[in-house]
């Protein structure tokens, strides 16, 4: 079951919600807008790899914007620490901005409960698009769960602005990684 807007503000109130910060005007009525950070990252390399970090350059969006181009993944992030020990978050674009041909997530839009961070948001856009630090980009709804709790733990926890994939780290527990340059 979906959270209300003014169900949200209450279990902010009471501290099962968490958004730091907090603006009234930004509650609607079953989700919260949620801001673009001014950090941006993107993967300097042609071909990336599961099996190692890989390279990224850090800009910071100017007060002129950002022109995001099609065919690439930005990591962005939200000014707002967002979470809940007792809600899933899921976020999703605002469709103000999905109209323009962005996605703020590609396929993870499912927080993990106990997730309490500036959740990386995975920008792509289907054309050029300007976008600006701030901008009112995203929505987050809070669901009631069914069932035992297990509160995330996991690697991308406390996050503070954009998290690069650290999907290399879970190689130790499936595979040995190929040497470098093998199968490229």
């Amino acid at each position: 079951m979906i959270l209300t807007g003014a169900e949200i503000t209450r279990q902010h109130e009471q501290g099962r919600i968490t958004i730091d910060p907090f603006a009234t005007g930004q509650v609607n009525p079953n989700s919260y807008n949620f801001r673009l950070g001014p950090t941006i990252k993107t993967y300097t390399s042609d071909i990336l790899d599961v099996a190692r970090p890989n390279p990224v350059r850090t800009l910071t969006i100017g007060a002129n914007g950002l022109v995001l181009q099609p065919d690439r993944i930005y990591l962005g992030h939200t000014v707002e620490v967002m979470g809940s020990d007792h809600y899933v978050p899921i976020i999703r674009a605002r469709s103000s901005v999905a109209r323009l041909g962005l996605f703020v997530h590609v396929t993870a839009d499912l927080i993990d409960i106990g997730s309490h961070n500036q959740w990386t948001l995975q920008l792509h856009a289907v054309q050029p698009l300007r976008v600006y630090a701030n901008l009112l980009i995203g929505q987050v709804t809070f669901w009631r769960v069914h069932g035992d709790i297990t509160l995330y733990d996991g690697k991308y926890q406390g996050a503070r602005g954009p998290r690069e994939s650290e999907i290399h780290r879970d190689f130790p527990h499936f595979t040995t990684p190929p040497p470098a340059g093998a199968g490229s």
